[in-house]
């Protein structure tokens, strides 16, 4: 199939609210799952013959399971406050795109059946039934929505949008229509352990070639274990790290870091993803699935501490859900045996579980690592806040830990820095436009322009600052800006991983050559003497 053609987005001067240019985004949406993806997660594999009357007892179910969805639903006031807040209707300029008509194409069902409004004035209350011209408005812009929560750090009643987004996507899969990029990859990741499908044996031969590389390159016998029994740490990271650049630049330096402070550490062939698109799909049973596969990897592997890479929805699954999904920190019921025997091997002394990026900086903080900073002072570099890290997790215990660890540790080996625009970063950062499973090619349009405000922001640095490097602690913003930094004339491989910085500046201890020894022992017996 040809891709579809369209225009990029021009990067204005400052970021403005559209023109409005209704239904240019209607569409089919992407991709639509099948059988062969639906059924391994318990779907539907096509749309369903009573579809409305299942769809609408999910909806029901979801309201009363979520009691957060309900509130959402009932508070907005229709003030406007998150209009221009959402990165694709400020990049596509389609009405439906603002946060407040995207939840309003669920709240209208909501209002049809479960308000009395809705039920005997439908038309006062804007109450509509789900037909099938509205399941296709759900499943086009429910799928134009990246969950980033921007819009709910400006609205005055906290409405999240992403949550809103996520009930209609479990309900779409409930009734057979699912999209196939996320299904896909949740079947990999719950039968082979990681979302590519990568087995066991090529797995071992990428981390082994990765070794022999790294040792050539740097003369250090750095290793990347897997299935190590009795390490101290399981690191889980996305599989992004494994094959492809930026992200396997980063799993050096994580091997770079864990070889210079000597500590074991080990990965999982049973459980080698951190990302859990469950989430993304709204579906909590199959989000505890993928969580549940790295328990038993933990337990299997007798590791003291779990550690989570550079990704940014695996940190937010890992630091908001897995003490109840799984029993990773404290949280799960008592009557979980499983939880609580994780619990009680586990080492209480560390966070659990904790990002690459809080170790990376305590060892900073405690002197353990030296650099030569002097190896990047070919970048001048600025940080990307990945939405799931920014918006939904904390970092080191400390108010903004999140924003702060990984500056920290960017400025501890790099001697150029700046920040973007103040309104663009921290809690209120923009998107990289490719999150919340619209990382496939079929949803490149949006993508696209989703991405314009945050490219709009970059332009800027670049030419004010002359930023040439863009750090980010996220597998999908990785790719995602792989991918949209040419359409806006940026060099595509400016972007890298925080560890990749790491890895370039870190200073390793070099093993004694043969060479050496008798020069050291010749001493030793002279002093002696």
């Amino acid at each position: 199939m040809a891709a579809k053609e369209f225009d990029i987005p021009k990067l204005p001067t400052y970021i403005e609210i559209p023109e409005l240019n209704p239904g240019v985004m209607d569409g089919d949406g992407p991709f639509k799952s099948v059988e062969e993806f639906q059924k391994p997660l318990g779907f539907p594999g096509e749309k369903i013959d009573n579809w409305q009357e299942v769809a609408i007892a999910k909806m029901g179910e979801l309201k009363s399971k979520y009691r957060s969805v309900q509130v959402f639903l009932d508070s907005c006031v229709k003030c406007g406050a998150c209009t221009d807040k959402c990165h694709y209707f400020l990049g596509s300029s389609d009405p439906k795109n603002m946060p407040v008509a995207r939840q309003d194409l669920f709240r209208s069902v909501y209002r049809r059946h479960f308000t009395f409004a809705g039920k005997y004035f439908p038309k006062l209350v804007g109450a509509k039934e789900l037909d099938d011209n509205m399941l296709d408005d759900w499943y086009n812009y429910f799928h134009q929505c990246s969950q980033c929560r921007r819009c709910s750090v400006f609205c005055p009643y906290g409405i999240d949008t992403a949550e809103i987004s996520m009930a209609a996507r479990e309900i779409l899969d409930t009734v057979g229509v699912g999209q196939k990029y996320c299904n896909q990859i949740l079947g990999k990741a719950l039968t082979v352990g990681n979302n590519l499908g990568l087995p066991e044996p090529a797995l071992r031969d990428t981390l082994l070639d990765l070794e022999e590389e790294v040792e050539e390159d740097f003369g250090a016998p750095v290793k990347y274990p897997l299935d190590q029994k009795g390490a101290e740490i399981l690191l889980i990271t996305p599989s992004a790290d494994f094959f492809a650049e930026p992200h396997i630049d980063g799993l050096i330096g994580y091997g770079k870091v864990f070889y210079q402070d000597g500590v074991s550490w080990t990965m999982s062939s049973y459980a080698s993803e951190g990302a859990n698109f469950g989430m993304f799909i709204g579906s909590y049973d199959i989000m505890r699935k993928a969580a549940l596969r790295i328990r038993k990897a933990a337990l299997d592997l007798e590791v003291s501490r779990v550690m989570v890479g550079e990704c940014g929805h695996a940190w937010r699954v890992a630091y908001s859900f897995w003490n109840t999904l799984s029993g990773v920190g404290a949280g799960a019921q008592s009557s979980d045996e499983y939880a609580m025997k994780l619990q009680k091997q586990l080492d209480d002394r560390y966070p659990q579980p904790q990002h690459i990026i809080e170790y990376t900086y305590d060892l900073i903080q405690r002197g353990k690592l030296e650099f030569d900073k002097s190896e990047n002072d070919d970048r001048t570099v600025t940080f990307h806040d990945s939405c799931n890290v920014a918006r939904a997790t904390n970092m080191g215990g400390v108010e903004g830990g999140q924003f702060i660890l990984p500056r920290e540790v960017i400025k501890a080996v790099c001697n150029n820095y700046v920040d973007m625009e103040r309104s663009t970063i921290k809690e209120s950062t923009f998107c990289c436009g490719g999150g919340g499973g619209l990382l496939t090619d079929d949803l490149m349009e949006i993508r696209v322009k989703g991405a314009m405000p945050r490219m709009q922001a970059l332009k800027e640095v670049e030419k004010n600052e002359g930023v040439n490097t863009l750090a980010a602690i996220c597998a999908i913003c990785k790719s995602q800006f792989s991918k949209v930094l040419p359409k806006f004339d940026f060099d595509p491989y400016m972007i890298v991983s925080v560890h990749q910085l790491v890895s370039a500046a870190i200073i390793l201890d070099k093993p004694q050559t043969d060479a050496e020894e008798p020069a050291i022992e010749a001493e030793e017996t002279a002093e002696t003497e």
